[in-house]
């Protein structure tokens, strides 16, 4: 009884009325990601610099945290009317855009798809391509989800979907590396990619976002960076059911 006697009708209708407002962090909080695509080929060198020394910075710096990557492994390939795949740099190309198609499916994680796809890429910056199946090992994943959907033919499902994102783009992609951040294409100044995020992000920003020198950035004489054109010469290569690939990750075509 002695406690009733501190709160008055007033002030009870005030509590109740304050535990009403939602706390105004909120909408802050529920910001949502920015959309970042990647619509890129394996054995592109500039695909590779893109991935290895630029894309790789938001996962260690926090803007992972507010954008949403979607990466597409398949860059300048063509269809042919008999599903045969045309790679750029060839048949090689084509293999290693299906080994990380499937990795991507295999491994939904964000964080983990893109370690075996990055370190895919840093041998291929070294031009051991041919040792990519050691990434298994180096990152400590398992082989078999990636052998598996490669050799039940899920790889041309994959493939089939990555085409036809990469032939729906609008504008239509010109060449690889095509960034693209919330709808919009980079063109050639995809290596500020970081920049971009951080303009069209609408909640508070992470620390890497202030740390960028925005003023500068704007000011600076724009300077085109390298790119491999889609109209350069293509190499054929079938992905079929028929090709295989044994438990360590090695393919036998």
């Amino acid at each position: 009884m002695a406690l009733y006697r501190f709160f008055s009708p007033i002030s009870i209708f005030l509590l109740f009325s304050l535990s009403a407002i939602p706390p105004p962090a909120a909408a802050a909080a529920t910001a949502d990601k920015v959309s970042l695509g990647l619509y890129y080929e394996s054995l592109c060198p500039y695909s590779a610099n893109f991935i290895v020394n630029y894309l790789a910075k938001i996962f260690n710096n926090g803007l992972l945290e507010i954008v949403d990557l979607n990466l597409v492994p398949y860059g300048n390939a063509r269809i042919s009317s008999n599903n045969t795949i045309t790679c750029q740099h060839g048949p090689y190309e084509c293999l290693l855009n299906s080994v990380e198609a499937c990795s991507i499916n295999a491994w939904p994680d964000v964080n983990k798809h893109f370690s075996f796809i990055y370190c895919v890429e840093s041998v291929v910056l070294e031009h051991k391509y041919d040792e990519w199946e050691s990434c298994f090992q180096k990152i400590g994943l398992d082989s078999e989800p990636v052998v598996d959907c490669f050799n039940t033919g899920n790889v041309e499902k994959l493939e089939l979907q990555y085409a036809a994102e990469t032939d729906a783009l609008e504008p239509p992609h010109k060449y690889v590396p095509w960034v693209v951040v919330d709808g919009q294409p980079l063109y050639e100044d995809y290596e500020d990619f970081e920049t971009y995020i951080c303009k069209a992000y609408k909640g508070d920003l992470p620390t890497a976002c202030k740390a960028l020198p925005f003023e500068m950035r704007e000011k600076k004489l724009y300077q085109p960076k390298p790119v491999s054109y889609a109209e350069e010469s293509q190499h054929s290569l079938t992905i079929s059911v028929g090709d295989q690939m044994d438990r360590d990750g090695k393919a036998s075509t």
